[in-house]
């Protein structure tokens, strides 16, 4: 045990190492990968053109055109995630560290000379670890463990996300990076071929929603303010020792196995930590994603209905695409507690639909002159409230 504890020593609040070692492995099977075809590099690319162009032409957001293009494997993108989460998952691994920490305290110090309180010839797992002779470990193992733990999972969420993501922005994960185009050719080909769909349409198709939400993250507040409300959301988890006790107290210490159960269970570790504080913050981040996604799929469907010819189809697929991602959602949910129901993404359509039938497609593209043009969550429900709030005086 000892050996084992030195060996997964971290200087962080999460193991980088492990999980970036974890999502690479669960993101290819632990098998390598094919390289990716040129002729398809230069398709994506070609494609990325054009929907550049007509991102631009409906939204007026040259920032559409700032984002570099990448053609990558489904390892390459696990690999940019794990740098590009760490901000938010740190953060979260801070909050769930000073828990640990702060409730440790509260039990009050270990008096060395009390007698240790083992059955005879029961082993002393504090003095293996390190610790005052009958220290009770399992508190003391969790801080050890953490970053392990944390590791694991991050690996393991970015991992399983690598496997079905056909570009960057399939789920609005608070990405702390510059905003790139980023094309999982294979996911894109199984895709292709799971649902018959033609291959150029399918690949404009996922080239304008790439462009769509890059030119929206390079407006210079909007990835600032997602990250920002996911840090926040992350940073407000409580430790509840009464129902931490509960779901963890008949773990085994000195059993590896019974260790590693926590780890296969965030929803349950979290679980044990939520607090008040964050349902608001929950609200005001549903709420801002809910706008994300509504604008990008009304603009989508503009330039696709035009220019798709297989658009309805592609369409269809991609919302089953979208929400039936199963345990990708669980782990998104269960690590940053974010989760987006298919009456998050209708509520944003409807809204943007709102706005353009009152003041037309510039009414709405106002949302991303400042950040005070967001609407709040009634605002949202009422889109002439938000029309009608934007056009008063700044004071």
């Amino acid at each position: 045990m000892a050996q084992m504890m030195r060996m997964l020593q971290s200087e962080g609040p999460v193991n980088w190492e492990i999980a970036s070692q974890v999502a690479t492995w669960v993101a290819t099977n632990g098998e390598p990968e094919a390289a990716i075809d040129e002729s398809a590099r230069a398709q994506l690319q070609e494609l990325v053109g054009a929907a550049q162009a007509h991102v631009v032409a409906e939204t007026g957001l040259t920032t559409a055109f700032q984002a570099p293009v990448q053609t990558m494997t489904r390892g390459g993108w696990a690999s940019l995630h794990v740098d590009a989460l760490r901000p938010v998952l740190e953060s979260l691994a801070g909050t769930l560290e000073a828990a640990m920490v702060a409730a440790q305290e509260a039990e009050g110090p270990v008096d060395p000379s009390d007698p240790p309180p083992l059955e005879p010839g029961q082993p002393d797992l504090g003095a293996m670890l390190g610790l005052p002779p009958g220290t009770d470990p399992f508190g003391r193992l969790l801080t050890t463990l953490a970053p392990v733990l944390l590791g694991v999972q991050a690996g393991s969420m970015i991992g399983y996300l690598a496997q079905h993501a056909l570009g960057r922005y399939d789920l609005p994960l608070p990405a702390d990076d510059a905003p790139s185009l980023s094309f999982v050719v294979s996911n894109l080909d199984a895709f292709e071929q799971e649902w018959s769909l033609p291959r150029t349409d399918l690949r404009f198709y996922v080239a304008v929603h790439e462009v769509l939400h890059a030119a929206q993250r390079l407006v210079p507040w909007v990835q600032q303010r997602l990250v920002s409300l996911a840090t926040e959301y992350v940073s407000a988890y409580e430790l509840d020792p009464v129902a931490f006790e509960s779901r963890f107290g008949d773990i085994d210490p000195s059993d590896p196995e019974s260790l590693a159960g926590i780890a296969q269970q965030p929803e349950a570790l979290l679980g044990a930590m939520q607090s008040e504080r964050q349902r608001e913050v929950l609200v005001r981040l549903q709420t801002f994603t809910s706008v994300l996604e509504g604008y990008a799929d009304v603009v989508l469907d503009r330039i696709g209905e035009r220019l798709i010819p297989s658009y309805g189809q592609i369409h269809e697929a991609m919302k089953r695409h979208r929400l039936e991602r199963g345990e990708a959602d669980r782990f998104i949910e269960g690590l940053l507690g974010l989760r987006l129901e298919r009456e998050h993404y209708e509520r944003g359509e409807v809204f943007c639909h709102g706005v353009i039938e009152r003041a037309g497609p510039a009414g709405l593209n106002r949302l991303w002159e400042r950040e005070a043009m967001l609407p709040t969550p009634p605002e949202l429900e009422a889109p002439g409230l938000w029309l009608a709030r934007i056009e008063l005086p700044d004071d």
